[in-house]
This record gives structure tokens, C-alpha cells and sequence, in this order.
């Protein structure tokens, strides 16, 4: 309904009506407008700001999806994790010590990504913290597959070898001692028969008639022959798979420097050259650049029975002769 207003009139004592002009009703409309879309669009963002646009319905629903998907995902991972570490612990403490192979350094193992931060665009994510943690651990996840998948590799590599390093593994006795009495000394501390003095005894001595054959006990390459401070004549044999074998003292060689040799094939004689007390063969086995017992490499000569009895034998100190 149409407004009408009218204003007082003194001199006449009455109401006389008013009527706006075309300005004054322009600006009214206008005003009216204004207040009545200023109120729709407060009204408007109100009803966004409780409830929300569909589109950011749409959003959050997704985000929500998302971030539920991460976590299964993040979980899933932990899980593959769990069962690479399982197939990690097989691969280090069966496999490879069937093959008597050192196992993969856990540095390796578990060494991360160097350089700079990998992961920085990924902290303006939203839920920026999952989204790193799971990248972090899929990356952790593929490093350590490619790790493992070259570790099989060289395990199927040693299982195509494992025929060529039994033959080459020592094996025997360096001589004939199917009885034992020639086990003279074992390997550790022992008293220097010359100086009197305790030392490291770094292999076996096995006391014997000058010039019996001495026997290389595994395949592998001649690859020194001469004299060697302390040791006398000796021949250093290498059979590959980190594996050396010394023969010292020695009266003779019978065989040649770089000469491809095989277990049981006779490479000198015993003797007592070198600092020696008698005629013997002193005898070490080297396994990866260490000296270790021989006593652990005549499985090929000694039931159980008589592995016992070279082991109380050699650890008889009354008998170094060298």
C-alpha cells in the first residue's frame, strides 16, 4: 500500500498533504533496494557460513574420502613393511649363511635420502603431516624392495656358484693324518718354544717326516711361492670366496706359481725352514683377510668323533715348533 504523508500548516491550522517528486521517490526506491539486497546478501552468506556451499559439501566429503584412504594406505605399508622385514631377517640369518655370505649392512639396509628436503612441497598440503609420513614411508618401502631384490641376486648368483666354492672351500687335513698323531699344536695362545715367551699361534702345526706330501685342500690359484720372514719356504693358495690357505716350513715346491690346483693334489713337502724347531707344516686358513681356526675346515676328513679328538689334541700347548 502506497504511503501518504502530509505535514502541518499553522496559518491554516491543518494537515496538507505532501507530494514527493519524482527525485524523492527515485531515491526511496533506491534505498529500499539497497536495504533489501544488502539483507539478501547478509541473509546469503549467513546460510554459507552454517552451512556451506554445495561445492564445499563436495570438497569436504572428498577431502573426508582422501584422508581415510591415507590412512588405509599408510597402514597397508606398515604391513608390507612388517613382511619385507621378515623376508630381510630370512635373507641375512638363512640364505646367506648357507652360502656363508656376510649379511647386508644395516646402514645400507636403512639408509634414507640425503640432499635436500624431499618432502618440502608437500607441507602446504592440507593433513600435510600424513602426507608426508605415508611419501616417506612409501619411499622408505621402495628402496629397501630394491635393496632386497639385489641382495636375491646375489644370492641366486651364489646358489649357480655353490658347486664351484664346495670344491673350493677347505676341506682336508694338509697331510696324510687319518690317526691324528700328527696334530702337533692348535690355533691361539700358545708359549714360543724359542723365545719362551706367549704368543698368538695363527694356524696348526702338524709334525711330520721331512719331505711328506703336503696336499692342497681345496681348488683354487697358486698365487705366491718363495720364502717368507718366519715362515720359511711357503705357498699361498687362493680358492676364491674369500677364502686363502698357508703352507709353511716347507722343504720343496712341487708345484708353480699361478698353477690352478685341486683338493688333494701334492704342492710341496714338509720341511724346517724358517724359524722352526723341527720338521712340521705350519698351516693357516684366511677367510676374508682374517686368520681363522683350521680346525672348523676338515670336515671332509673327520667323523664327529674324531673332530673331537683333534680339538683336545690341538689344545695341547707342549708341542709348537714353530
Amino acid at each position: 500500500m502506497r504511503k501518504v504523508y502530509y505535514i502541518y500548516n499553522p496559518q491554516t491550522q491543518t494537515y496538507d498533504r505532501i507530494y514527493p517528486t519524482m527525485k524523492q521517490r527515485a531515491m526511496s526506491y533506491l534505498r529500499r533496494l539497497f536495504i533489501g539486497m544488502g539483507l539478501g546478501a547478509g541473509s546469503f552468506i549467513v546460510l554459507l557460513l552454517i552451512f556451506g556451499s554445495p561445492s564445499e559439501k563436495e570438497l569436504r566429503m572428498e577431502n573426508s574420502q582422501l584422508q581415510a584412504q591415507y590412512n588405509v594406505l599408510s597402514r597397508r605399508m606398515d604391513e608390507a613393511i612388517g613382511v619385507l622385514q621378515d623376508i630381510q631377517q630370512r635373507d641375512d640369518n638363512l640364505y646367506r649363511v648357507i652360502f656363508m655370505a656376510d649379511p647386508v649392512p644395516t646402514a645400507i639396509r636403512q639408509g634414507g635420502y640425503g640432499g635436500t628436503n624431499r618432502y618440502e612441497h608437500l607441507m602446504k598440503m592440507a593433513n600435510s603431516e600424513l602426507v608426508v609420513h605415508t611419501t616417506q614411508k612409501m619411499d622408505m618401502l621402495t628402496k629397501q624392495l630394491y635393496i632386497q631384490s639385489r641382495s636375491f641376486d646375489d644370492v641366486a648368483r651364489m646358489c649357480k656358484q655353490h658347486d664351484e666354492m664346495l670344491r673350493c672351500i677347505p676341506a682336508i687335513q694338509p697331510i696324510s693324518n687319518k690317526d691324528l698323531k700328527q696334530t702337533a699344536s692348535g690355533y691361539g695362545t700358545r708359549v714360543d718354544p724359542i723365545y719362551g715367551t706367549t704368543k698368538f699361534h695363527s694356524g696348526m702345526d702338524f709334525s711330520a717326516h721331512p719331505g711328506t706330501d703336503v696336499y692342497a685342500t681345496g681348488d683354487g690359484t697358486v698365487v705366491k711361492m718363495g720364502w717368507q720372514t718366519g715362515y720359511g719356504n711357503t705357498i699361498i693358495i687362493d680358492h676364491g670366496f674369500g677364502y686363502q690357505t698357508w703352507y709353511a716350513h716347507l722343504q720343496d715346491f712341487r708345484t708353480k706359481l699361478g698353477k690352478k690346483v685341486v683338493r688333494g693334489e701334492v704342492i710341496g713337502g714338509v720341511g724346517s725352514t724358517g724359524k722352526s724347531t723341527g720338521p712340521h707344516l705350519h698351516y693357516e686358513v684366511h677367510v676374508k683377510g682374517q686368520v681363522v681356526n683350521p680346525v672348523n675346515y676338515y670336515f671332509m676328513d673327520l667323523s664327529a668323533e674324531d673332530y673331537d679328538r683333534m680339538i683336545q689334541i690341538a689344545a695341547n700347548q707342549g708341542k709348537v715348533l714353530d
